[in-house]
């Protein structure tokens, strides 16, 4: 059944990504994140940014495939990877577990992760890690609609909703889609944090 949330039809269409739609769902985001300043920041070579960004976002699934917050559209089109409260691991940690990663890569993962962590609230969120489209498909407003999926967990369980960006163009997509920027952080690169 297909339901209007915050403007956005939501439920048709959108399916939460199982195992099998971990190659789908990582050819995508890298994809999509070629020009973005936080992936290029954490992974500048254009000569294994493809290797190193899918070994990144692969882990990112794995880590949150079973948690049911990963929503996709039209096979993959478009992904939101979302984190429900309560499954924040320290980043050390996490980083130290991601295979295909030079120590270089690793150290700016930590310090990213550092920086937009210590931004965020110590009360449950949910937290929206990575929102993109495959660029053959955009234009079509497919993030609003699994972004909205989200959302809609976030608003049912009576929890805010965070997430961080780096471009001044999402920053306005976002408050289109109602989040508002709540921090700012310059280091080690500019970064938005917004809540909903």
């Amino acid at each position: 059944m297909a339901v209007v949330f915050m403007g956005v039809t939501v439920g048709s269409g959108v399916s939460v990504a199982g195992v099998r739609d971990r190659e789908r769902v990582v050819g995508t985001l890298v994809a999509a994140f070629v020009r973005d300043p936080v992936l290029r920041f954490l992974f500048p070579a254009d000569a294994d940014y493809a290797g190193q960004a899918g070994a990144f976002f692969g882990h990112l699934f794995d880590k949150r495939v079973h948690r049911k917050a990963i929503w996709t559209v039209e096979g993959g089109a478009s992904v939101a990877i979302w984190e429900p409260p309560g499954g924040d691991e320290p980043v050390d940690a996490e980083v130290s577990e991601i295979s295909g990663l030079s120590a270089d890569a690793r150290e700016r993962v930590r310090r990213y992760d550092d920086a937009v962590h210590a931004a965020f609230p110590s009360l449950p969120f949910w937290y929206l890690g990575v929102l993109g489209t495959h660029p053959a498909a955009a234009g079509r407003r497919l993030g609003r609609v699994v972004m909205a999926e989200g959302l809609r967990r976030a608003a049912a369980d009576g929890l805010p909703a965070y997430l961080e960006t780096s471009r001044p163009e999402n920053v306005e997509f976002y408050r289109r889609a109602g989040w508002e920027v709540v921090a700012e952080v310059s280091d080690p690169l500019p970064i938005w944090v917004m809540r909903q």
